[in-house]
């Protein structure tokens, strides 16, 4: 029997394809932000959860939003962006479509310049409002994976 761990997988390389993953970083330096994620849970199973705890592992300024509030990690949440002690830089939604919609509205309201929401929680309506009112939005793509946290 012939053994075949002598042979490399080989991966084609597409010409100027390489890094596209990681070159796509709309709101560049994420360590000089102020982010928040709205939809932090305090199930581990949840996205919620995941990115919040990762977001925080990696040193960066994050907080979190959730109708409950209470504390997740050691960490105050906020039950509204209008709680917040100050307007944050970007936003991270990881909630149902109808309320990122309303996420938007209060992005608006607050002067907020970013959102980023997470696949599964973009819509039409909240895409085209955020267009409208100016603020920078990301979709379709997973921040965590985008920004190399993942």
């Amino acid at each position: 029997m012939r053994r075949l761990s002598h042979f490399k997988i080989i991966r084609p390389i597409i010409k100027g394809n390489e890094n596209k993953q990681r070159d796509f970083k709309p709101f560049g330096n994420i360590h000089d932000k102020d982010i928040v994620v709205v939809g932090v849970s305090p199930h581990e199973e949840k996205f919620g959860y995941k990115i919040f705890k990762d977001l925080i592992k990696h040193g960066l300024k994050v907080n979190g939003v959730n109708p409950r509030n209470g504390q997740i990690l050691g960490r105050k949440i906020y039950k509204t962006l209008r709680e917040l002690e100050r307007v944050p830089d970007l936003v991270i939604t990881v909630v149902s479509p109808e309320f990122t919609e309303r996420i938007v509205e209060e992005c608006r309201e607050m002067g907020i310049k970013g959102i980023w929401m997470q696949p599964g929680s973009e819509s039409e309506i909240a895409i085209k409002k955020a267009k409208q009112y100016g603020i920078q939005v990301v979709y379709k793509r997973c921040f965590m994976v985008e920004y190399g946290i993942w």
